[in-house]
């Protein structure tokens, strides 16, 4: 992958500058290659990632807890399809209602329809993973995927109904999505992610590995700490309480780092 860094809001008072990292593949490397590296896609065609603390289950290893299998028990009467995404009926009915449920849960004007239009029309979802109920036929919920078999699944936008009778619907379907894709031997279900204690639900599996910025961690306290305690003017790898979490200091985290600037002949200065 080639990296950009954009710049973010400084703080000048504690001497941090940070840059947000953007990923771009290279030739021979796909999305796969960039979300095992910590990166998840900033665009609807695929074309840059940004490096972030996110989620995925090694499906592997996964064995579903005695909550796994309750919520399982009450997803178990909702008929579930996986369906790629040509052939799937992306009616302006499913678009309203998905729409409804993103100002509901998301917030007024978060996922506005033309956003929603662009997700749709663009290669980051590849698939859809549609729940109904038998009974009537009704759309329960469906969740925007991106597949690449046999390495990921990617959870990205859920959209369910709120129906109170219905309450656990969306964890059915993150539970369900799971044993589906673990039956498919995909290797890694990727679940969004993580920076606020509503998003602790989806750590609901075991094992769970979150990306701490320079590896894949499944110490739960430590994603804890980093949703709870927040750096105020520090760089975590500067805060004694973040690195005790770690194996070794800095110096000797970045000797096991997978990443390596490879310092190019500078180019020359774009015109004024």
């Amino acid at each position: 992958m080639k990296l950009l860094f954009s710049e973010a809001e400084p703080d000048h008072a504690h001497y941090v500058y940070p840059y947000v990292v953007w990923g771009f593949l290279e030739a021979g490397e796909t999305p796969a290659d960039a979300f095992s590296s910590g990166f998840l896609p900033s665009s609807p065609h695929l074309d840059r990632f940004y490096l972030a603390r996110h989620l995925r289950l090694p499906l592997g290893e996964w064995k579903a807890s005695s909550e796994n299998r309750r919520v399982l028990r009450k997803a178990a009467r909702l008929k579930m399809d996986l369906v790629p995404k040509p052939e799937f009926d992306y009616s302006p009915m499913r678009r309203a209602s998905w729409l409804r449920f993103a100002d509901a849960r998301f917030g007024a004007g978060v996922m506005s329809g033309e956003r929603l239009d662009r997700l749709m029309a663009g290669r980051v979802i590849t698939h859809l993973l549609h729940f109904s109920d038998p009974a009537n036929g009704e759309d329960v919920g469906t969740v925007l995927m991106y597949v690449e078999a046999p390495r990921l699944a990617y959870y990205y936008y859920a959209f369910y109904t709120l129906d109170p009778d219905l309450k656990s619907a969306g964890l059915g379907m993150m539970v369900s999505a799971a044993e589906h894709f673990l039956g498919s031997g995909c290797l890694h279900l990727y679940l969004g992610t993580c920076y606020a204690e509503k998003a602790l639900y989806k750590t609901q599996f075991e094992p769970l590995e979150f990306f701490n910025g320079f590896r894949w961690s499944r110490n739960m306290a430590e994603l804890k700490h980093l949703i709870r305690v927040p750096p105020a003017g520090h760089h975590r790898l500067e805060i004694p309480e973040f690195l005790a979490f770690q194996s070794a200091p800095p110096f000797q985290l970045a000797q096991s780092s997978n990443y390596r600037a490879v310092i190019s002949p500078p180019l020359p200065p774009l015109p004024p």
